[in-house]
């Protein structure tokens, strides 16, 4: 940790992959699940920008985009606004359609711009402070910010190949 620029280019490089394997599917490829396993583009582009709202929104004390954008009536989805979308099993997962793609590029464009003002502003003195004794060890800001891209930039591959599963290319 302690190269925010760095950080910033690899959500960047994540949100970049995810817009591309959008724009090569069309709405009912990516609202598909291939495999009952593998979720479809449509919930790993939803689930991360969740992921990197409601963790940076802790980090920040502050509401998640999720409810205080209204994201949730927009997308209106058939589950709780509490969801544990970490957790889902098949069947949740399916629950996650959405009617325009443009939908998930602006939630996850809104959850990259409150990450990157995060990391642009964060004390990087911080990135040692232990934010949360529930895991063994104790979980530091700075491995919460790096769960938090590590896990934007596996979805957005993940994202790559269930469009090849999906559309065969």
């Amino acid at each position: 940790m302690g190269n925010t620029r760095f950080e910033i280019k690899l959500l960047e490089r994540a949100r970049e992959r995810f817009e591309e394997t959008l724009d090569q599917m069309d709405l009912t490829e990516a609202n598909t699940m291939p495999k009952s396993l593998i979720k479809s583009v449509t919930w790993l582009i939803w689930h991360t920008a969740r992921e990197i709202d409601y963790q940076i929104s802790e980090l920040n004390r502050s509401e998640p985009l999720w409810v205080s954008a209204g994201w949730n009536k927009k997308f209106s989805l058939d589950l709780p606004d509490d969801t544990q979308d970490w957790q889902h099993a098949p069947e949740e997962a399916k629950k996650v359609v959405v009617k325009e793609k443009q939908l998930l590029i602006d939630y996850l464009n809104d959850s990259i711009h409150l990450a990157n003002d995060y990391l642009e502003n964060v004390d990087e003195a911080s990135f040692s402070e232990v934010i949360d004794t529930n895991w063994t060890p104790p979980v530091t800001r700075g491995n919460r910010i790096i769960s938090i891209i590590d896990d934007a930039v596996m979805h957005s591959g993940q994202a790559v190949y269930t469009r090849r599963l999906v559309i065969g290319k």
